[in-house]
This record gives structure tokens, sequence and C-alpha cells, in this order.
């Protein structure tokens, strides 16, 4: 919940998810919401070749949760930012599954850890163009 309200801010996921109180972040409704958007994730990353659960996990992974827990707790009143940041972690997961984006595989460093690299593919002149 921490990087939620870090990204987000506190106002926000108290709007969407207060307790009985209404004073207070629903802690239970938020837990299920970032364990759906890591089992998604979990999904596209484990078809991409990478064992599940990651550890470390990248930072770009992470901000990617975010997003796709924060669709899932605006549910059917998702605003069209929310909806595109959670269409974009869904094309960057997709491209993760089909090899496309490469998550860092080494052992992580301090400063590589989060890396990703993409993979555009090769174009070979033959003569008669591409």
């Amino acid at each position: 919940m921490d990087d939620l309200i870090e990204r987000f801010g506190e106002n926000e996921l108290l709007d969407l998810v207060p307790d009985s109180t209404g004073a207070v972040i629903d802690q239970s409704v938020v837990d299920k919401a970032i364990e759906d958007a890591s089992g998604e994730i979990d999904g596209f990353v484990s078809a991409g070749g990478y064992p599940v659960p990651m550890d470390p996990v990248p930072r770009i992974v992470t901000a990617y949760c975010t997003d796709i827990a924060r669709y899932r707790l605006y549910d059917n009143r998702a605003t069209d930012q929310v909806t595109k940041r959670y269409d974009d972690a869904v094309k960057f997961l997709r491209s993760v599954a089909s090899g496309q984006v490469k998550l860092g595989t080494r052992v992580p460093t301090e400063s590589s850890v989060g890396d990703a690299q993409f993979d555009t593919g090769r174009r070979t002149f033959n003569g008669g163009g591409f």
C-alpha cells in the first residue's frame, strides 16, 4: 500500500476505499487489488520465461503494479488517465511476455535494479530494401 500512497496520495486512496468509518483506507480492499494486480503481472512475466514471484522486483514492474491496482480500485469509475496508465502497463507486460522487452536477469546492482531492455529486432539489408 505504501507504493500506492507514494505515487497517488493517501487522499485518493481514502476517496476510493474508505473503511466503515470513512476515516481510514480499507487495507483489505487495497491488499486484494495489489494481489490481483500481482497475479496479472505474474501471468505475463511467467509467459515471458521469468520465474515468479520475482525477487527482486524491478522498479518498472512495481510501478506498473501500482497502475494496475489503482485501475482495479477505481473499478467502473476509472478516469481516462487511470485507464491509459492501465493500458500502458498491459502493453508493457505483453511486450515482456512476447520477448520484445527483457527484464534484467543478471545479479542486480543498485544502479541496475529496475532496468528493462528493449529488443526492437534487426533489419537486414537484402540489396533491394529491408
